[in-house]
């Protein structure tokens, strides 16, 4: 052992060899090779609270809990997150055909805790004289290795459902402000639109002055090019300035008739039909019935983004058809997940393209597992580009094969990397913003669609290509 804590080491007793043979994994090992394991052991003992060994630390024992708990920490984005809580019979540290050689975590003593510890230099005497403990021991190590990769990639996958969360949070509060700031506007513009209404029937008017009043509320509400910012505030210093030589408040005015498609000239036009005491009257009434409408065109807007975004999480989680094997259409999931990453490439300033075949066929596979790989491929090319780059998506059919690329105009992965790029928990990026494990999961995933992960780079010009068989064809990737 390697403690970062003091422990009492103590030779080991006769009732070890019985407490080892209570454990299930050694229930079919021989008495005789769990003898020779204990003679040449040792038993420490820690205090609750020490710290067994560190993460990052040389591992040179096998050690068996024989009674207390222990528990594991993983680094987890610049802290540690408990990995797994474990007691009597479990086995950890380092063992037989392990190339473990630091510890991954960070080992603690949840109470008083008793531990057997084999060093590794008994190993080779082990696998020779006690076969039968050796396969127990190897059938652990498979276990626990394939425990520990199940744990990374299950919490990678939260991490990125964090990342994804926080960036459909924005993107969604943003029309949801929107669309209840324009939703509390509309009562006071419906209490004016009533008044004018009320106003004007006082007014007496005549039919063609009624009718001219109702033509200047049309064109308010006639459909015009977007103006700039500049332009749209020309208009409303324009049309105040009107409004105050004609002895009308511009205050609610102005913006109104600014952002509309009335002219001046219809204005000038109502003037010259209607009494000056009821001019500001019609105005009013047809700016606010503008303000209203715009009003309500912008809730529209915000809930159509809001009902948009809530599609798009749903096309990429598959949420009602998850874990079902079915025909893909990529080009929608592709689309589905840049939606779920605008957020970030929008911060970035980062420009998303996609160009996806009229005619791609579908692929037959798991659209959740597909939208992961879209999501870490499309979300490593957007940090690769520099501020104001671009990433672009192609989607084309090949053969029996529909071929995705995902391409970025970054400074590419240097050489001596590129042999480790899809390596579980190799990652370039500083502690705390990634795991290593966004490619190893993008290169699982698209195995487990039959298909295949590739990538060329070279500085300005970074690809990776997903190979993925049409639905009804027989076709499948070659891989090693």
């Amino acid at each position: 052992m390697d403690p970062a804590e003091p422990s009492t080491i103590v030779k080991v007793a006769d009732n070890d060899v019985d407490t080892m043979a209570s454990f299930p994994l050694f229930e079919s090992v021989p008495r005789a090779e769990l003898e020779w394991l204990a003679a040449r052991g040792h038993v420490e003992r820690f205090a609750a609270g020490s710290v067994i060994t560190e993460s990052g630390s040389p591992i040179d024992d096998m050690w068996i809990v024989f009674a207390g708990r222990v528990a594991a920490h993983a680094p987890n984005a610049g802290s540690l997150r408990k990995y797994q809580d474990v007691g009597p019979g479990y086995i950890g540290g380092t063992m037989p055909f392990s190339r473990l050689r630091t510890g991954p975590l960070r080992v603690v003593a949840e109470d008083d805790t008793t531990l057997f510890a084999l060093n590794r230099s008994d190993f080779t005497d082990l696998v020779r004289e006690c076969p039968e403990l050796t396969a127990a021991l190897v059938h652990q190590l498979i276990d626990r290795s394939r425990d520990y990769r199940t744990a990374q990639i299950h919490d990678e996958r939260l991490r990125s459902l964090g990342r994804l969360a926080a960036g459909l949070a924005h993107e969604l509060n943003n029309p949801a402000s929107g669309a209840s700031s324009h939703a509390r506007s509309l009562p006071p513009l419906l209490d004016d639109l009533h008044a004018g209404s009320t106003a004007l029937a006082r007014a007496r008017l005549t039919d063609g002055q009624l009718e001219a009043v109702d033509a200047v509320r049309r064109m308010c509400n006639d459909s015009c090019a977007p103006r700039s910012p500049l332009e749209s505030a020309d208009r409303e210093e324009e049309f105040s300035e009107w409004l105050v030589a004609h002895d009308i408040d511009p205050t609610a005015a102005a913006a109104a008739l600014a952002s509309a498609n009335v002219s001046l000239a219809a204005l000038e036009g109502l003037a010259s039909v209607l009494p000056a005491e009821t001019l500001g009257v019609a105005i009013g009434w047809a700016a606010s019935d503008a303000a209203a409408r715009q009003a309500t065109a912008h809730i529209t807007a915000a809930t159509d983004r809001i009902h948009a975004l809530v599609g798009a999480i749903k096309g990429f989680t598959f949420m009602d058809r998850e874990g079902v094997r079915e025909d893909v259409d990529i080009a929608r999931g592709l689309a589905d997940t840049v939606a779920m990453l605008e957020s970030k490439s929008r911060s970035k300033s980062v420009r998303v393209r996609i160009d996806t075949a009229a005619d791609l066929p579908t692929v037959f596979g798991f659209g959740s597992e597909l939208n992961q790989v879209w999501e870490k491929l499309i979300d490593n090319a957007i940090d690769a580009a520099p501020a104001g780059g671009n990433v672009t998506l192609t989607a084309t059919k090949r053969g029996d094969f529909v071929l995705v690329r995902v391409m970025d105009d970054g400074a590419g992965i240097p050489e001596e990397h590129r042999s480790r790029v899809f390596d579980p928990f190799f990652t370039t990026k500083p502690v705390g913003f990634g795991t290593g494990l966004g490619l190893d999961i993008a290169r699982r995933f698209t195995h487990l669609n039959d298909g295949d992960l590739d990538f060329s780079s070279k500085p300005g010009h970074t690809v990776f290509r997903v190979s993925l068989p049409v639905a009804g064809t027989t076709a499948r990737m070659p891989r090693a």
